[in-house]
């Protein structure tokens, strides 16, 4: 990993991905969302928002921007809502045309609730200005640390989840209950944009059903799509699951595979394999730049 605030890449062509992890003003995953990229077999770099948007790193040198969790700008008016302003006022088309150019953007947790609050989800009709959804207060009325059980939506055209369907992940946050009309909620369902959502963890739907859905969201939704399934936000941390020993079942996990026989140095865990099928979607489908 290059822990550099102002570098800018020249070498973008080839078979080595770029992303771009942003941080500054509050935000608090980046080492943890760069070090998973790594993993995944990507190069990432750690760049302050300011150096994005003052210019003097360019977002044409990335293939994959990553607006990570943490509470930027304290969450002042609303999780993610500056950072959304800044990003709109300040980088221009830039974002749009990073979009248009095909590459991907995943946002997790605060990142996801600034995504939202832009319009870049749910991204309907290829309509990245409009915001239709929003991410509130938890019902419960606290924040809530806990670790969930996921399940996916077979039919997502999410390049990120490709193979990742039953998971579990960590969550940390005080306003992620999904929300949106009930039109918005079956346009999401029909196109296949509900890309998660939260259930118990016999993999059954939490219905709404508190703790395993943490935080009231609407048909449980725990991370939407965009239609291409190239933008991709989600309230729990798939970077903070980037080793089995993050699990807190890690211990019962290794006896139970140490009394079948079976190696105690599993794969890649789910959180590192959302991150890999981004890095290998862009490998495949890589547009020159």
């Amino acid at each position: 990993m290059v822990d550099n605030f102002h570098m800018t890449r020249s070498d973008t062509h080839g078979k080595t991905v770029h992303v771009m992890v942003l941080t500054g003003y509050g935000i608090n995953c980046d080492y943890e969302t760069a070090y998973a990229f790594d993993l995944a077999g990507a190069v990432s770099t750690r760049v302050h928002i300011n150096a994005l948007i003052s210019g003097e790193t360019s977002l044409k040198d990335y293939d994959i921007l990553v607006l990570d969790g943490g509470f930027s700008w304290g969450d002042d008016h609303g999780a993610g809502v500056l950072e959304a302003v800044r990003l709109r006022s300040d980088t221009g088309e830039a974002l749009f045309e990073f979009i248009g150019e095909g590459k991907l953007i995943l946002g997790i947790c605060n990142g996801f609730q600034a995504l939202v609050n832009l319009g870049l989800l749910p991204g309907f009709d290829g309509d990245y200005r409009t915001r239709h959804v929003a991410l509130t207060f938890n019902d419960c009325g606290n924040f809530r640390d806990d670790w969930v059980t996921l399940v996916g939506a077979p039919g997502s055209p999410c390049v990120f989840t490709k193979g990742v369907g039953r998971i579990e992940l960590p969550i940390r946050h005080g306003e992620g209950k999904f929300y949106a009309s009930p039109e918005v909620i079956k346009r999401l369902i029909d196109n296949g944009q509900v890309v998660y959502q939260y259930a118990t963890p016999q993999g059954e739907p939490a219905q709404g059903q508190f703790p395993f859905n943490p935080n009231g969201s609407v048909h449980d939704i725990a991370g939407i799509c965009d239609s291409t399934g190239r933008i991709f936000g989600l309230m729990p941390h798939p970077e903070a699951f980037n080793h089995w020993t993050n699990h807190p079942d890690w211990t019962r996990m290794k006896e139970s595979m140490k009394r079948r026989g079976q190696s105690i140095h599993p794969e890649l865990t789910a959180g590192v394999r959302i991150m890999k099928n981004g890095v290998d979607y862009i490998r495949e489908n890589r547009i020159a730049v």
